[in-house]
């Protein structure tokens, strides 16, 4: 009999993980081949650790087959999966943080989508009609040299007053509160929007089922995205949160760092474009590092 590796004859479960490791020490990736040793190292310690029942395991399976076919062009319950468990902060911020100045990283969602228009600065984002308080962002995209970076590309997205995202809400316009912006000669963007409310993540995939059981609540702080990227510097997947949104210390996705949350100021006037009664501001730095531009794959279309 022709073996590709010699493994060696299971004996007993003490046994099961340096064969295991054997079988894949002919990988010829280095970076797969470290993957998968530490997945199947880790792994097996869990196991090890928690001695899971051959019932759990079966849940277990048909955990993971639910959040699969919970998955469609406008939901993704594997990435919602990933942010209540925390492992898309902790990869976020694991790349995307470090002492040089520049801002930390957050989590994509499961809400980004390809395609947003492009707009000028000072465009509006929110269609005609659009309900909720109106809300002028400024920004600034600069380096850790505290230089401006022009002509950065800035993807904006968000959720409405009354916390749905477009594709969600079949009373909002396609792409509503989306929005594709690019930094002018001094690194500034700015645009129209209304202010964003809070949310419950979706709950009803199997993701709902497991926050209820840790006893949980399912909302995010008010919030919008951004993904900024620059030729030359490591592409900032980023959100800023409202300084005065309820669960900033809760956050069911753990997204909330503290240089993320930005004042989200009510003023009666001033406004930078003709509005009735009072409106809201957010002025922000985006600061980035050097580093070569990655382009997020969308988790819907």
């Amino acid at each position: 009999m022709n073996e590709t590796a010699s493994q060696g004859i299971i004996e007993n479960a003490d046994g099961v993980t340096k064969i295991v490791e054997a079988a894949m020490a002919n990988t010829t990736n280095p970076r797969l081949k470290q993957i998968l040793l530490a997945l199947v190292k880790h792994s097996h310690a869990f196991l090890r650790e928690v001695r899971l029942t051959d019932q759990e395991f079966e849940q277990g399976h048909a955990f993971l087959k639910d959040v699969g076919q919970a998955c469609n062009d406008l939901h993704n319950e594997v990435v919602l999966l990933a942010d209540v468990l925390g492992i898309s902060t902790l990869v976020t911020l694991l790349n995307n943080s470090d002492t040089n100045g520049r801002t930390s990283g957050a989590l994509l969602g499961p809400f980004f989508r390809g395609g947003a228009a492009q707009f000028e600065n000072g465009a509006d984002i929110a269609a005609e009609g659009s309900p909720g308080k109106p809300l002028f962002v400024r920004a600034k995209v600069l380096n850790t040299r505290r230089e401006p970076l022009v002509n950065a590309q800035v993807n904006v997205w968000q959720a409405s007053p009354i916390g749905l995202y477009e594709n969600q809400d079949p009373d909002q316009p396609e792409m509503n509160l989306r929005g594709e912006f690019r930094t002018d000669e001094n690194g500034e963007f700015y645009f129209r929007s209304v202010r964003p409310s809070g949310y419950p993540v979706p709950t009803h995939g199997p993701v709902g089922p497991l926050l209820a059981a840790q006893k949980r609540h399912p909302y995010r702080p008010a919030h919008i995205h951004f993904v900024v990227i620059a030729e030359g510097y490591a592409t900032l997947v980023t959100q800023v949160f409202a300084d005065d949104s309820d669960h900033l210390n809760s956050d069911v996705a753990f997204g909330v760092t503290r240089d993320l949350v930005g004042r989200f100021e009510l003023r009666e006037t001033g406004a930078p474009q003709p509005v009735e009664g009072s409106f809201y501001t957010l002025d922000y730095e985006f600061v980035l590092a050097e580093g070569t531009p990655t382009y997020p794959v969308p988790p819907i279309k």
